[in-house]
């Protein structure tokens, strides 16, 4: 079993894993034994719902007709086949993909290197299209759960909410559900539970508490896994401490989360890191597009308030430049547009706030803005995938002070690559209605798909 380091942030944590999972499959059971298996037969005997093999067929025939009967092999064991077979079918070789194709093709091919393995990648969607079934627990009335907001900075929660209620990957039947969706936003739990400036959680934390107890009682596939084949998704920065109040959600759920700070307990084996997204008109209408390079005549742009650790110091040493390539503003002056200045900008600083996550990392992909990455501890979004390092750059914070050299010395052939890359990369982080493929919210669910496709969930009475 393949150990994993938490500091990591090029997004390689489960490249790996689907490549080595074909062969050696995690198992875990609700007693918590762990053990590893060699599983092609084992995929063989239960796609076809029979334990024989062909060698055994032979012998079988020297056995009277009163032998016992072949094994039964439940729904469980059989998903669970079928997703053994996907992890095979993603290793598998095959000098077929075609990937000489447009952006603008409605079957785009993920190529390049902005992806760390894109024919895996490739390989690994397809197989999501085909198989990859939620369920979406019925229980909770909005607008806590089955709702969320879709202008607002945290709309995500809303959008991703809203659009699981009638995907194709939803399924009626729990029974068929690889995993296991929690319809609660914690934004709209924040808005209509918390008692304003109380700073006090516990009634928060009740409600999602008392909400897992519910659905662990009715139904009988949280506690067959303790948690580990469902997911929540929240991007409020209360997230994760809301989900703390659950131990078996904090340690064995799989949590997309905006706010994916290592240092705050994201762990990046089981978690997702999903995008901010600020609509603020419930759409991306105007949030794309931007001149072409030669008409960006502002080398580098941020405009925000202090707040957090690492804006005081952006500002301390950028405020009050007098270097017309250098727009760091507090507040930006009277009249002057901030989405205009975004697509003016080669560069955009994205620095961490209070909590890492931040819209503008988005904001510069969709408008043509390079982004520049000052965070600690920051697990990017689908980095699982793709190569942030092509088409964004990551600054550390002793190095602030050194910003502009630092852009200057990027040759002038290198940004224009990366400014194309990203281009190329807005398709993975836009808002669709509906949604279409490859777009942010697919690309959600295939980052839970992979962290699903790392684990195996038994039936109790095989223990």
């Amino acid at each position: 079993m393949m150990t994993w380091s938490s500091n990591s942030l090029k997004g390689l944590w489960f490249i790996f894993p689907m490549f080595l999972v074909a062969a050696f499959v995690v198992i875990t059971n609700p007693q918590g034994s762990i053990w590893l298996s060699t599983s092609n037969q084992y995929i063989e005997t239960l796609n076809n719902g029979s334990s024989t093999t062909e060698n055994q067929k032979d012998e079988t025939q020297n056995v009277t007709k009163s032998s016992t009967a072949p094994k039964r092999y439940s729904k469980l064991e059989k998903l669970e086949a079928g997703l053994a077979k996907s992890r095979a079918a993603i290793l598998r070789e095959n000098k077929s993909w075609n990937i000489n194709q447009t952006e603008e093709d409605d079957q785009y091919i993920p190529h390049g290197p902005m992806y760390l393995n894109a024919t895996a990648f490739h390989r690994s969607y397809l197989e999501m299209e085909k198989k990859f079934k939620v369920y979406v627990y019925n229980e909770g009335e909005p607008p806590v759960y089955h709702f969320g907001p879709c202008k607002h900075t945290y709309a995500i929660e809303g959008y991703f909410i809203q659009a699981m209620e009638v995907s194709k990957f939803r399924t009626e039947d729990p029974n068929k559900a690889h995993v296991y969706f929690l319809p609660l936003s914690v934004t709209m739990l924040t808005q209509f539970i918390y008692v304003v400036d109380s700073h006090e959680w516990g009634l928060m934390k009740n409600t999602a508490m008392d909400y897992v107890n519910v659905i662990s009682q009715k139904y009988p596939y949280w506690n067959r896994s303790l948690g580990a084949d469902h997911f929540m998704l929240a991007c409020h920065d209360w997230g994760p401490e809301i989900s703390f109040a659950i131990p078996h959600l904090y340690k064995n759920s799989i949590r997309a989360l905006c706010n994916a700070n290592t240092s705050e307990k994201f762990n990046p084996t089981k978690d997702v890191s999903i995008p901010e997204i600020h609509l603020p008109l419930g759409t991306t209408k105007g949030l794309l597009g931007g001149p072409p390079p030669s008409d960006r005549p502002v080398l580098v742009f941020f405009a925000g308030g202090l707040h957090g650790p690492i804006r005081p110091i952006l500002l301390q040493h950028w405020k009050n430049s007098t270097d017309e390539d250098v727009q760091i503003h507090k507040y930006l002056p009277k009249g002057v547009s901030y989405y205009d200045m975004i697509r003016k900008s080669k560069y955009c600083i994205c620095p961490s706030g209070y909590e890492v996550a931040s819209p503008r990392m988005v904001e510069g992909l969709y408008m043509g803005c390079v982004p520049v990455l000052i965070k600690d501890n920051y697990v990017n979004p689908f980095s699982d995938v793709l190569n942030w390092d092509t088409f964004a750059i990551t600054v550390p914070v002793k190095d602030i002070v050194n910003l502009k050299k630092i852009l200057l010395d990027i040759p002038q052939e290198k940004y224009l690559e990366m400014q194309k890359r990203g281009i190329q990369m807005r398709r993975h982080f836009e808002v669709n209605s509906p949604p279409k493929r490859y777009d942010v919210f697919h690309m959600i669910l295939h980052s839970i798909w992979l962290r699903r496709l790392n684990f195996r969930v038994h039936d109790e009475d095989e223990f």
